[in-house]
């Protein structure tokens, strides 16, 4: 959600299956620049200006795990802001389906949220 300079991001990680994953980590990218501190939860750590990875901690086949939150203040008011979010590594589990394992988001400064 963008509300002004601020960003809100709040992920929930899920394993689709069919096995549980012990451990993985996904990236967060956004498009504008933050303004200076980005606010991460834990297990989360700056890798770019731009750039944020998060360990999901251990993953159960066919649940969410626990949310993510990441706030952003943007340097500027963004009239939009692309927000892309991938698996940065898997636990080492074979996937069988990796078209799900990038998410591509246009992010409009409404206020609402959005929900994939």
């Amino acid at each position: 959600m963008i509300d002004g300079d601020r960003m809100e991001v709040r992920l929930t990680p899920r394993d689709h299956g069919p096995a549980a994953v012990p451990e993985a980590s996904v990236r967060v990218r956004w498009s504008a620049g933050p303004a200076g501190t980005v606010t991460l939860s834990p297990g989360c750590a700056r890798t770019g200006e731009r750039t944020v990875v998060c360990g999901t901690g251990a993953l159960v086949a066919g649940q969410a795990g626990e949310e993510i939150r990441l706030g952003v203040r943007l340097r500027v008011p963004a009239p939009e802001v692309t927000l892309e979010v991938e698996t940065a590594w898997n636990g080492g589990v074979t996937d069988p389906d990796r078209t799900n394992d990038r998410l591509r988001v246009l992010v409009l400064p409404t206020g609402d949220e959005y929900s994939f």
